[in-house]
């Protein structure tokens, strides 16, 4: 088998997972479940028409959720849990709408729809620090019927940290901040950071789990954090997004959903443009095949992991990161992606690794000289 390891996010996302829709919408482009549902002119969804393997669905309770439903646990213990519950192996359906325009002039921005497969690993796990990696592992029927080969490319990764020191938050313009906290204001709650693909900072916030025999749900504080690659490929208008995110633990799978205003750009006659609603639902897959994705992740995990050491030093330096450009439109990444892949390869040693992504990190602007 070959499988195509992307060393460029870009290449995927257009070409597959911005491409993946339902059948349901490929036969009726014109109807969109809670959207403009009335009139003639209701807008199609974004995305495409080509298609997945089929897969089967997990309906049987994991185990995860079995052990986060366990009796007599600590509040700490059970939302680690929680957290933990997040790994695995799933179908990825991702639904974003526009629910409201604050312009007045009547448009109405199209849907966005996508579905991708993807392995949710638990890459540390240090008790009050609990960080999560996924990598996609995605396959296509073409037009005669056959199925490609694996294209499998890094993610995101999320870092759950119990009563952290401080968040790095994002401040527009491609610039992110450390905010020290207070003991007072996190005890008791977790921070999720979500970093983009290359372990560049994206978002973070502060929040609380709550439990019951229904779900698990943590929610998130107003959260700032740069346009999506769904929104800044078709959208120029606007800056930022802002709003809260909540993840839930269910029997089979996980959902994130989001709650977003769109911030204009400073200086604009409105602070925002519009509001967003939007869902992924994690559905576990039964008897999945992802051993591209085990493979690229175990060849690639130790650079990956010194990228983030490298982080974590600019981190202890300095309060606030100003970049070049952002590092998913500018293309920044794909240094440390082909590095990745020389790694993997055997074609790059560790410790020339760690000087490498420092002269990448440094190009970005993370660096200074």
């Amino acid at each position: 088998m070959n499988t195509r390891v992307r060393t460029s996010i870009a290449a995927l996302f257009p070409a597959v997972l911005l491409a993946l829709s339902t059948a349901a919408v490929a036969a009726s482009p014109s109807r969109y479940t809670f959207s403009w549902p009335i009139g003639p002119d209701a807008p199609a969804p974004r995305g495409g028409t080509t298609r997945g393997p089929d897969l089967v669905i997990d309906s049987t309770p994991s185990k995860a959720w079995l052990a986060l439903q366990s009796a007599g646990l600590s509040a700490f213990d059970r939302d680690r849990r929680a957290i933990l519950a997040m790994a695995g192996s799933y179908r990825v359906a991702f639904d974003f709408l526009e629910i409201a325009a604050f312009s007045g002039d009547g448009s109405r921005p199209r849907p966005y729809q996508s579905w991708g497969t993807e392995r949710v690993y638990v890459d540390r796990d240090e008790g009050r620090l609990i960080s999560l990696v996924h990598i996609l592992d995605m396959r296509v029927v073409d037009k005669d019927g056959k199925l490609s080969e694996p294209m499998v490319t890094k993610h995101w990764r999320q870092d759950w940290r119990y009563e952290p020191r401080y968040l790095v938050e994002y401040q527009g313009d491609e610039t992110w901040q450390r905010r020290n906290l207070a003991a007072g204001d996190a005890r008791g709650r977790w921070s999720q950071t979500v970093y983009q693909v290359d372990e560049s900072p994206r978002y973070a916030s502060l929040g609380r789990w709550e439990h019951n025999a229904s779900f698990s749900s943590w929610i998130s504080g107003d959260t700032a954090r740069p346009l999506p690659r769904r929104e800044w490929s078709v959208r120029k208008d606007y800056e930022m997004l802002q709003g809260e995110n909540r993840h839930t633990i269910v029997p089979t799978g996980w959902i994130q959903e989001e709650n977003n205003l769109k911030a204009a750009a400073p200086g604009s006659a409105l602070p925002f443009l519009g509001r967003e609603y939007g869902v992924a639902r994690y559905e576990t897959i039964k008897d999945p095949d992802f051993a591209a994705a085990d493979g690229y992740y175990a060849a690639s995990q130790k650079y990956w992991r010194e990228v983030v050491i490298a982080w974590d030093e600019i981190w202890t330096r300095h309060k606030r990161v100003k970049l070049n450009a952002s590092v998913d439109q500018s293309g920044a990444y794909a240094a440390l992606f082909e590095q990745a892949d020389e790694f993997a390869k055997g074609a790059l040693t560790l410790e020339a690794a760690k000087t490498a992504i420092r002269g990448a990190l440094k190009q970005q602007g993370a660096i200074a000289d």
